[in-house]
């Protein structure tokens, strides 16, 4: 090879190297930021004035969530009961008509005793990101309690503050679960992705009119 290739090689390498050093930084940074905001279920107790507890989606199977987010579901209870907030938004996939988390959710939830008009479904939470930004825009969240899985906690609690809310984030791991690391790996990626899009802040995919928290969530029904 000649030094020229050589060169181009010795670049190529601390470049390769320098993109990896920031890819990973971010996904540290993100981890990192508001990490003191994830509190235990007795911490959570301890809020005030908090708009609602937000359930984030995951997949269903028919009418019966998967064992992710039955373990969501049952901590959003856990905290409900506990009387950290009288409100529950779930956020989900509803983008087909045989496919809609958010009614699977909500159905769980009255089945378990949260009255019907206390459980709001955003049936367009494509994403954490877009969960996030309809939180404060459509349905005017301003404090809120976020619970998912702690590996997508981190991302979940970092969007929420970077849209402008005030949020801490409570764990749902009550179990192990199948291809973890795979998610863990996954997750990497979507740490950088809404690191950039917090950053620029662009509009969900889904606008729509206000539905404030503060109302009945009888009218998301559909």
């Amino acid at each position: 090879m000649s030094n020229k290739g050589i060169i181009i090689v010795i670049i190529l390498v601390i470049l390769i190297i320098f993109a990896l050093a920031i890819f990973l930084g971010i996904n540290t940074f993100v981890i990192n930021k508001y990490k003191k905001k994830i509190l235990t279920k007795e911490d959570a107790e301890k809020l005030k004035d908090v708009d609602c507890i937000l359930i984030l989606g995951a997949q269903v199977m028919g009418d019966k969530p998967s064992g992710m987010l039955e373990d969501r579901l049952q901590q959003g209870l856990e905290l409900y009961r506990a009387g950290v907030s009288n409100k529950i938004l779930v956020s989900g996939d509803h983008g087909r008509t045989d496919y809609d988390e958010v009614r699977v959710m909500k159905n769980y939830l009255i089945e378990n005793g949260v009255p019907s008009e206390n459980i709001f479904m955003d049936h367009a939470g494509f994403s954490t990101y877009d969960s996030m930004y309809r939180a404060k825009n459509i349905f005017k969240v301003e404090k809120l309690v976020v619970v998912t899985q702690k590996y997508h906690l981190y991302r979940a609690v970092y969007c929420a503050n970077k849209i402008g809310m005030d949020a801490y984030g409570v764990s749902s791991d009550l179990h192990q679960y199948f291809g973890q690391s795979k998610r863990e790996l996954r997750e990497i990626f979507a740490r950088n992705k809404d690191f950039v899009m917090c950053i620029f802040k662009p509009q969900a995919k889904f606008g729509g009119e206000e539905i404030p928290i503060s109302g009945n969530g009888d009218v998301t029904n559909d």
